[in-house]
């Protein structure tokens, strides 16, 4: 029996009809792009310039995509939360404040729902933004700043279920985000503050988060016998030994291999400064733990010292099986 195949298992009218929308939704997006002027300038500064919050509100749909904004704003750098307009009207704006700025999101700019919510920014000298698609709409005569969608048709055949128009909301709230990010110099390490758990967490770990501490690291000087750089090199299990010299910074490293090529009748009697490789592979505390681990395996070794970046001062010491432990891969 001839085997099925996948054009032959779904309607090719179905891949049309997925390709129209992405096709309609992505020339939608560029206009958003190409229309963006001055305001969106100005929503920026604003945003920039709140003492409190960011509160976003919607209905509907509109409810959806604001709510995700506002978890997209708080996770990069700008406190946020949602406060559906419902709940509002019903004790909620209790939760707004004179030093928050208000976004409201509405296609039509008609809503009913967000009348009570217009109203008590007005009263209160609230700052408003506006994202809808009518200029003359309630919601964008009251906003003091409105960000107008382009008027592209929704997805859906028959006009009506949000689609595009949700899409363009969400698409011009990462740009809010990103934009907000950049102009507050938020970083990885501001990033991993905001996302400790999960894979995430995980790959945003620096090497300071997980090296062992200075005071746990085998350490000799450079005039150190062999003899007893053995006995510490046994005693701390690292497989390895660092070489400070007199200004305590690291000078070379004795591994396992390097005693392995030195081996003769006089290497108990021979000091380390003979032995160790100088100027071994090092990291700073302050890298991510994954670039750590890339370096470890470009240069196919299994050990680092870990310097503090501004002094190069020894403050560390990172295996392969620290990050390995850690779930970093």
């Amino acid at each position: 029996m001839q085997q099925a195949t996948a054009t032959s298992l779904f309607p090719l009218n179905d891949l049309a009809e997925a390709r129209r929308v992405l096709t309609l939704e992505a020339d939608a997006l560029r206009q958003l792009a190409q229309g963006l002027d001055g305001v969106f300038e100005e929503v920026i500064e604003l945003l920039l310039e709140t003492k409190g919050r960011v509160i976003l509100s919607g209905i509907g749909k509109s409810g959806h995509i604001a709510n995700k904004i506002a978890s997209t704003l708080s996770s990069t750098g700008t406190p946020a939360f949602f406060v559906h307009p419902s709940e509002a009207s019903h004790g909620d704006l209790g939760m707004i404040t004179q030093e928050d700025t208000l976004i409201v999101l509405s296609y039509s700019g008609e809503t009913a729902e967000l009348s009570d919510m217009i109203s008590y920014a007005k009263r209160f000298a609230i700052s408003l933004i506006a994202i809808t698609r009518k200029s003359n709409s309630l919601l964008a005569k009251a906003a003091q700043h409105a960000l107008l969608l382009p008027p592209a048709p929704e997805a859906c055949p028959m006009g009506l279920a949000p689609t595009t128009s949700t899409t363009l909301m969400l698409a011009l709230g990462d740009a809010l985000a990103v934009a907000l990010l950049k102009r507050k110099g938020f970083s990885e390490r501001d990033f991993k503050k905001f996302h400790p758990g999960g894979p995430l967490g995980k790959k945003l770990l620096l090497v300071s988060d997980i090296m062992r501490p200075y005071d746990d690291l085998p350490l000799v000087t450079t005039n150190t016998l062999m003899s007893d750089a053995l006995v510490e090199m046994t005693a701390k299990g690292f497989g390895c030994i660092g070489i400070l010299d007199n200004n305590k910074k690291l000078a070379g490293i004795i591994t396992d291999g390097d005693l392995r090529r030195h081996m003769n009748p006089t290497l108990l009697s021979q000091k380390v400064e003979d032995v160790m490789t100088a100027s071994p592979q090092t990291i700073f505390a302050s890298l991510l733990a994954i670039e750590a681990l890339g370096l470890m395996n470009r240069k196919s070794i299994t050990n680092l010292f870990v310097l503090e970046q501004t002094t190069n001062q020894l403050v560390g010491f990172l295996q392969l099986h620290d990050c390995l432990r850690k779930g970093i891969a």
